[in-house]
């Protein structure tokens, strides 16, 4: 036969690297296609592909150095993907839980590893070996868990942060063996030695990897920079990991979990991770583990006895470790089975312990292969159980009651600076989260500015070609938008009612332009024409590197019917981007914020602080905030029941104060659940706008009412309208109880104010004077609305019951037995 026509046959096991890889990555192609088809989890069918091709099967690849490189490879990339995907502010939250389970998960197995060992007439040291082999576990199903959105879950957060704990005691105790075979004793000062170091390394990667990501990050901005330095310091603290007498695995895990809150959970660069991981490493990882089968090996009773019953007390003893935290912790069927197949697959880890043990003399062939089986047993059981059961909790998450806070968020993000488009299109990555397959709506508004507008036209789409990279790269859906609009504000408007959008996160240069405006005359206008979230972003530093989020909360932000939702926005961001939160509330309502937020989705712990007045807020924020703290405010706006004058100075005033970055979150203007009565009260009115009255005419009345809400040109000028128009009508409603109302262009929505006087105002033609006054002021360009509010309003006061209790809600002090309104 020709050489040519040889070669393109080649001999057994494949040598030539390009066949060796053109094959893997056939097998990575069809095998999951394959195993869908059947209903077999794709892991398992990348197990048995590795079995078939293996030198056990059909020799079609030799277990050489490569395939044993990119397997340990594949093996630390999931550890460290594991690190990253925690969810630490849930973690955190029951950290108990996982101890807990790590204990179980490490203590049962190991007892029962040892009285196998034992049984099985092995020496002590042996024994020990075979429960450090039994109580060590490899999250081989975790990508599963990942496909179906249950890592958060609470049971799924147990099962992956006891695994932390689990495999450092497993291989501590390995070290102990080892120590203890090659001749050593295990005395104090081996145990000192072996503290000491570790606690150096786990001390030096979780201090000083966050510290030179964050510097990193800063100088390399978004790219491939970001992801080799991630790589860079997997394999670096995985190594060094060595001179702390822990395995590499270990290294990886820490690795992980010190980047966890750098890398965003949403962005970018966790998307990079997750596409060369699940589409390269991982898989040659399962596949290097499946190529150490060997059935063959196992050719005599005394084998498949060992074989058998390492098997089974392994699985055995980890399913009763999870049983019992299902038991202990009050978790349904469906999530102990899942923290089951979690913890249940033993594969390099385990692989390791033995080897060591072979190497050292403490176990022989029989048992390697004995364990090899084990391996390909648990392999098989843990993703078949998280696939099976993780789907039914899948299910039922979709299958929970409609929560408004959970509902779908439609996002617009308004760019007219190409220098902070990607920061606004992180923050959105964050805000919209990955439960949704909404879109983003990244806008460009082109002014209107006859044969220039072409020009504005094809600037704005390089913009947005540029935003639709950056969403393709997160893996994030982009609709783009230009609008030709003489009025930028009024181009931004038409967007959101175009495509229904929930939530709005726009940019401010932390400048304004005049005396009254809050931020300047594009923002403000969306203030007042918009009901929806609005997010008023300064970002001077990437979100990643964001270790805390600083959350201010206004005097009576708790009032807002939007808050809720707004709070929930921010507590998506501090668990998007894994940062700490600290609160701080103005005045003495912090046990009223703290129990909103107590029971806002998602949960993020914090910690509270309460200043007295503004100018404590003030010194307290010069005092505390640092480089690297996002400063958010809760802000509401003017007009509706949170709203203070002092709001409107206050992002100016934020913005020099702010190191770096800053946040402004305007709750929307959803309607509050009220009773059907107080319906017209609605969003406009709170115990704020009561205002106790002392003048004597209805003129200083008036201008008492109106200065705490207005300027004072506007109040002013509203007063005299309100005069002159009662000169001509009386706006008496019911004896004691009056209700003028005036229109005032630009006004976003109805204002309502409430005076109380003792004494009683006279008004020019009513029966006597007034104790109650109830000032409305609507949009000029809503007459219909302003008279449908007039007649409600008007209609529950005329209500001596209704108004009794209104009161009550609203001005407690007032009363119907001074106000002696006539039947």
């Amino acid at each position: 036969m020709p050489a040519p026509l040889l070669s393109v046959f080649p001999t057994l096991p494949f040598t030539d690297p390009v066949l060796i890889v053109a094959l893997a990555t056939l097998i990575f192609l069809a095998v999951p296609i394959l195993a869908e088809r059947v209903r077999v989890p794709g892991v398992i069918g990348l197990i048995v592909a590795g079995a078939a091709v293996g030198p056990h099967g059909f020799g079609l690849l030799a277990r050489d150095q490569t395939i044993v490189l990119l397997g340990t490879v594949g093996l630390l990339y999931l550890m460290l993907m594991v690190g990253l995907e925690l969810d630490l502010h849930q973690f955190n939250r029951y950290r108990n839980r996982s101890i807990v389970f790590g204990l179980l998960s490490f203590l049962i197995p190991a007892a029962a590893g040892l009285a196998l060992g034992i049984a099985l007439g092995y020496s002590v040291s042996s024994s020990l070996l075979l429960a450090s082999a039994f109580s060590s576990h490899t999250l081989l199903a975790y990508p599963i868990a990942s496909r179906m959105g249950i890592v958060r879950n609470e049971a799924v957060t147990t099962a992956l942060g006891g695994t932390i704990l689990t495999e450092i005691l497993a291989l501590l105790l390995l070290a102990v063996v080892a120590n203890s075979a090659r001749g050593g004793t295990p005395d104090l000062g081996f145990w000192g030695r072996l503290a000491v170091s570790f606690g150096v390394y786990v001390g030096v990667v979780m201090w000083g990897l966050p510290r030179l990501g964050r510097w990193f990050f800063r100088q390399a901005g978004e790219g491939g920079a970001e992801f080799i330095f991630v790589l860079a310091s997997l394999f670096t603290v995985s190594y060094l990991s060595h001179a702390a007498g822990v395995e590499p695995i270990v290294g990886a895990l820490l690795a992980g979990l010190a980047l966890n809150r750098l890398v965003p959970a949403h962005g970018p660069l966790m998307n990079r991770i997750h596409f060369v991981g699940n589409t390269i490493f991982i898989p040659f990882f399962l596949l290097s583990v499946g190529m150490l089968v060997n059935v063959r090996a196992l050719d005599s009773g005394r084998a498949w006895t060992i074989s058998i019953v390492l098997t089974v007390g392994v699985v055995a003893a980890k399913w009763l470790a999870a049983w019992v935290t299902e038991k202990a912790f009050g978790y349904d069927a469906d999530e102990g089975w899942v923290v089951f197949g979690l913890s249940v697959p033993h594969a390099a880890g385990t692989l390791a312990i033995v080897l060591v043990g072979y190497e050292l003399g403490l176990l022989d062939q029989i048992e390697v292969n004995g364990v090899v089986l084990m391996i390909l047993v648990t392999c098989l059981a843990g993703p078949w159980a998280v696939e099976r059961f993780g789907r039914r909790m899948a299910a039922r998450e979709e299958q929970r009651p409609y929560d408004p806070e959970a509902a779908p968020h439609r996002i617009l993000i308004p760019l007219a600076n190409p220098a902070t488009a990607e920061a606004l299109m992180d923050l959105a990555f964050v805000v919209r989260g990955r439960e949704t397959d909404e879109p983003l709506y990244p806008l460009t508004v082109a002014p209107e500015e006859g044969q220039a507008t072409e020009g504005w036209v094809a600037e704005a789409e390089r913009m947005l070609a540029h935003a639709v990279h950056h969403g393709a790269a997160a893996e994030v859906p982009v609709h783009p938008l230009t609008r030709v609009d003489s009025h930028v504000a009024a181009g931004i408007v038409r967007g959101i009612a175009e495509t229904r959008s929930t939530e709005v996160v726009i940019g401010w240069d932390g400048r304004r332009t005049g005396a009254r405006v809050i931020f300047g005359t594009v923002l403000d206008q969306l203030l007042e024409r918009t009901r929806q979230t609005l997010l008023v972003a300064r970002l001077g530093h990437p979100l990643g590197v964001t270790r805390r989020l600083v959350v201010l909360f206004p005097p009576g932000i708790d009032r807002h019917p939007g808050f809720p939702r707004a709070l929930s926005t921010v507590n998506r961001i501090a668990s998007g981007i894994g940062a700490g939160m600290a609160g701080v509330v103005v005045g003495t309502e912090t046990e009223r914020v703290q129990a909103v937020h107590g029971a806002t989705r998602p949960q993020v712990a914090a910690e509270w602080h309460a200043v007295e007045d503004w100018g404590a807020l003030a010194e307290w924020l010069r005092a505390s905030v640092r480089r690297e703290d996002l400063v958010v405010l809760m802000a509401a706006r003017r007009g509706t029941v949170a709203w203070h004058p002092r709001l409107a100075r206050l992002p100016g005033e934020l913005a020099q104060l702010a190191p770096e970055s800053f946040l402004a979150v305007y709750a929307p203007e959803a309607e509050a659940p009220a009773d059907r009565g107080m319906e017209p009260f609605a969003g406009t009115l709170a115990p704020d706008r009561v205002v106790q009255v002392q003048a004597q005419d209805f003129g200083g009345a008036l201008r008492e009412m109106l200065a705490p809400v207005f300027d004072a040109s506007t109040a002013r000028a509203l007063a005299e309208t309100l005069e002159a128009s009662e000169q001509r009508f009386s706006t008496e409603i019911v004896p004691g109880v009056a209700l003028p109302h005036a229109r005032l262009p630009g006004l976003p929505r109805p204002v309502l104010v409430v005076g109380v006087s003792r004494d009683g105002v006279p008004l020019p033609h009513g029966h006597r004077p007034v104790r109650l006054i109830f000032v409305l002021v609507s949009s000029a360009e809503r007459a219909e609305e302003h008279l449908r509010s007039l007649a409600q309003i008007a209609q529950l006061l005329s209500d001596h019951a209704q108004t009794n209790q209104l009161l009550e809600r609203y001005a407690p002090a007032a009363t119907l037995d001074w106000l002696h309104v006539d039947e």
